[in-house]
């Protein structure tokens, strides 16, 4: 391991490897990743693996779109010797309510104005994509083609494999104890294999950020809230895209392996770094799917999981540096959505510590907001 580095980043997902990838494409020649455990071994790789751009607010359309725009053409970008796997078949949104027509209504509108091709069906239109979809407990629905599936583990890998070649060296199994500071700035942290010196920190460890902040006295009006999923036997295909509704709390879409990916929200899941499953949750998933998608509900279970939502007041992301730490970054908060935002956040974060304009002008997603009060509420959150 080097003992020292122009940048260290904490966390091996996405986020991590997409920074570090865009900061060495740029020229930095001297970045260490540091990962707890292994590569893709967090959020990421326990994330319901679905990329989509229907979105609420106007910020998070632009970083979603560009994104995918960037994942529609990972393979060549990233010179990756498989494939990231990503299938386009669209995410169909449905809603159980008049009141959320009408908010798919104005999220259209929003979409629209960013170039999101979307639009709003009708009950018989959205059969004629999902036909098993029991239309008799829904209101309305919205869709778009260019959403769909991406291997998590693929994708990140594709960046990972992309840094390496640029020089980037990353640490598995090395944990960020401690940083080093000295009259204001950052110098250097302090590892389970050693010190690494450094002026510049990017803090992307999402589920632990709070943790890694707390060692600096950086507040952050972040938590981590477990997220449970399930995945069936394979079956021959049988639902193209994402069937995601807000209103009753789920998601469910077919890998192109043929199992199917589903998972649910809810409210009272506990708050903390747990990653265990319950039966609590199987159960509801059951109900859900069963009302609204009734064939799959005869399907085998094969597993669940759970990972962790870094969550914050507006459901929004944090990109911004710490006011009392010179040099330490921070990228979190992704309430969820850190995987398909993960091409977008490597391209931000290296702007913003270069000094480069930014292609996405995110300095709303600043620290500042939740002390202002100025929130920008995501309602399209699962």
């Amino acid at each position: 391991m080097r003992n020292s580095a122009e940048v260290v980043i904490i966390g091996g997902g996405i986020s991590g490897c997409s920074i570090a990838y865009n900061l060495a494409k740029k020229g930095v020649n001297n970045i260490v990743v540091l990962e707890k455990n292994y590569i893709c071994s967090g959020s990421t790789g326990r994330c319901g693996a679905g990329v989509r751009m229907q979105w609420g607010t106007e910020m998070n359309c632009k970083i979603a779109k560009k994104s995918i725009e960037f994942f529609e053409n990972a393979n060549e970008i990233l010179e990756y010797d498989r494939d990231v796997d990503f299938k386009q078949s669209g995410y169909l949104l449905v809603a159980d309510t008049e009141k959320e027509v009408d908010q798919f209504k104005r999220n259209i509108e929003v979409q629209h104005d960013c170039g999101v091709p979307s639009r709003l069906l009708t009950l018989d239109e959205a059969r004629e994509i999902v036909p098993h979809l029991n239309t008799d407990v829904l209101k309305g629905a919205a869709f778009c083609g260019r959403d769909g599936f991406l291997n998590p583990f693929k994708t990140t890998d594709a960046y990972y494999k992309a840094a390496k070649r640029l020089g980037v060296e990353f640490n598995t199994f090395t944990e960020a104890v401690g940083f080093k500071v000295e009259s204001g700035k950052i110098t250097g942290v302090e590892t389970t294999k050693g010190f690494i010196s450094t002026n510049i920190v990017v803090n992307a460890a999402n589920a632990y950020a709070k943790n890694l902040c707390d060692m600096i006295d950086m507040d952050i009006p972040v938590y981590s809230e477990r997220h449970q999923i399930l995945v069936t036997e394979p079956v021959e295909p049988m639902q193209g895209p994402m069937v995601m509704s807000f209103g009753l709390n789920f998601y469910v879409q077919q890998s192109p392996e043929g199992s199917f990916i589903m998972g649910r929200g809810d409210a009272n899941e506990p708050r903390d770094l747990r990653v265990t499953s319950s039966w609590h949750f199987v159960e509801e998933m059951a109900k859900t799917v069963n009302m609204v998608l009734p064939p799959i509900s005869k399907l085998r279970m094969v597993r669940q999981w759970a990972g962790l939502y870094n969550m914050t007041p507006d459901k929004q992301p944090i990109y911004d540096k710490a006011e009392n730490v010179e040099g330490f970054y921070l990228a979190a908060g992704y309430s969820g959505h850190g995987f398909m935002f993960g091409p977008v956040t490597g391209i931000v974060m290296s702007e913003m510590i270069l000094s480069e304009k930014p292609t996405i002008d995110v300095s709303m997603l600043n620290l500042n907001r939740f002390k202002t009060g100025n929130l920008l509420l995501e309602p399209s959150v699962v």
